[in-house]
């Protein structure tokens, strides 16, 4: 099976190429949990891939009419081995991963069909979550890293669900959540197998300057940078006061676009699959921050909402468009 071509204003380049900023989405799966969905598993958001899909088109939806141009699919947590646990076979498990991306798709065509929601818009893109090994083993190794999984094993962990979401007909990847260069590596090896692809990488970040993991930031980015097909570079899923000094450090070694979708502050229980602590400063007020230290990618990750969505896109309504300004382009 063939990855669909891809429409005129399908791409990330184009997008890029048009707007100052690109506003992400925000949490799935908190925002799952905060209109009732019990997540305490280890599928985490991918559960309602089983049980309610629509929940999971409609939290889409939702973050387009706030004013995403991207959203990201529940596949995060989606692997054929998480759902091998569940008794799911091969086959049922990669249609479910197409049917996550299917399920923002339609979210996608239902926004775009209404004549009122293309004023000032250009036409969302669909960027497939592509988890880390730690999400499969759900015990928090997305914030710390150090598998003790060869780089064998994470290549057969990562090439097939790769395979399924690089042909499932969504615009790029999102390799996110991701601990360490080591499995960034992996992953942006892998992705030449798929040369028609394109994906962000961004990582977890234990402080303002490394990774989960202890790489320093600003080497991640240098050593992404011999990969064409990651178009974009950043963190995620990290404490919202790291985010600007990790970003200057990338932007000193790369000049890819840089991605920025902290999560809304606090700690991981990652036992009982839940956040404690205190949400920041609102992502809108930060933004402004992040634009200047490089970021042209900005939204959010867990324990943010469409309103925090919303407030970007008004802070973004408030920049000129075109490419970006000269702090973007060093």
């Amino acid at each position: 099976m063939n990855r669909p071509a891809l429409q005129p204003d399908e791409s990330l380049a184009n997008l890029l190429a048009a707007r100052t900023v690109i506003i992400l989405d925000g949490a799935l799966a908190t925002e799952l949990e905060r209109r009732g969905a019990d997540l305490n598993d280890a599928l985490w958001s991918a559960k309602m891939l089983i049980e309610r899909p629509q929940m999971i088109r409609a939290v889409h939806l939702e973050y387009f009419e706030a004013g995403a141009d991207v959203a990201t699919t529940a596949t995060y947590q989606a692997s054929f081995e998480g759902f091998g646990r569940r008794g799911i076979g091969e086959a049922a498990a990669a249609a479910l991963m197409r049917e996550a991306v299917a399920l923002a798709v339609a979210a996608r065509q239902e926004f775009w069909a209404d004549p009122s929601n293309r004023v000032g818009r250009r036409r969302p893109l669909v960027a497939a979550s592509i988890g880390p090994y730690g999400a499969m083993l759900a015990d928090g190794s997305e914030y710390r890293g150090g598998y003790a999984a060869s780089d064998a094993a994470l290549i057969g962990f990562h090439r097939p669900r790769l395979e399924v979401l690089a042909r499932s007909g969504a615009d790029l990847l999102a390799c996110e959540t991701i601990p360490g260069l080591r499995e960034a590596l992996i992953l942006a090896r892998l992705l030449g197998e798929f040369p028609d692809v394109s994906a962000w990488m961004s990582f977890s970040c234990r402080d303002d300057a490394h990774t989960s993991e202890g790489d320093p930031v600003g080497e991640c980015a240098a050593r992404l940078r011999e990969f064409p097909q990651i178009a974009a570079i950043g963190v995620n899923c990290t404490a919202p006061a790291h985010i600007a000094s990790l970003l200057r450090r990338m932007r000193a070694r790369t000049s890819r676009p840089l991605v920025a979708y902290p999560n809304g502050g606090g700690d991981y229980d990652a036992v009982n699959k839940r956040w404690l602590g205190g949400c920041g400063a609102p992502l809108a007020a930060l933004a402004p921050g992040w634009y200047a230290a490089g970021a042209r990618l900005i939204g959010g990750c867990c324990r943010t909402t469409p309103g925090d969505i919303g407030a970007l896109r008004g802070w973004a309504g408030t920049l000129p468009d075109g490419p970006a300004s000269r702090s973007q382009t060093a």
